[in-house]
């Protein structure tokens, strides 16, 4: 892993975006957030093409479910398809409650699903507790040579 981990949150909700970012920021572990707003750029990035070519191969990913262009279960289900890909833990973090969405997202390969808390500090909480499961007590791969 690298020094910092770096995490590629997909949302189409700005001020979730930010959220997040203010939430790790405030996180001893200093990870590095990187932001895209739709699932075909979540795919892009992930796959280094066109303008995420140099893009950091992320630690962690952390997906909305309702996205434009791409929906959250059709990005998994891409990552989870792509043997370069499929070893990234993907954590679905999205306001959706519904058993169908959650049922799906494991059935696709998700490694687990958190719904966003309503109340500010929850949600910083629930951002702060999957960073801290996902670097702090987990092994994870490294990026095949």
């Amino acid at each position: 892993m690298h020094s910092k981990p770096e995490i590629l949150l997909v949302d189409d909700n700005q001020g979730d975006v930010g959220l997040v970012s203010d939430a790790l920021a405030a996180s001893t572990r200093s990870s590095r957030v990187h932001a895209v707003y739709d699932g075909e750029e979540a795919v892009a990035f992930l796959r280094r093409a066109g303008k995420y070519a140099d893009a950091v191969r992320p630690d962690l990913v952390m997906l909305d479910l309702n996205l434009p262009r791409k929906s959250g279960h059709v990005v998994l289900a891409d990552v989870k398809a792509d043997p370069s890909l499929r070893q990234i833990p993907v954590v679905i973090f999205t306001t959706s409650r519904s058993g169908r969405d959650i049922a799906r997202s494991y059935e696709l390969g998700a490694n687990c699903y958190v719904s966003k808390p309503g109340q500010l500090a929850d949600f910083f909480a629930a951002v702060q507790s999957v960073e801290t499961f996902w670097f702090g007590c987990v092994c994870l791969p490294t990026e095949k040579l």
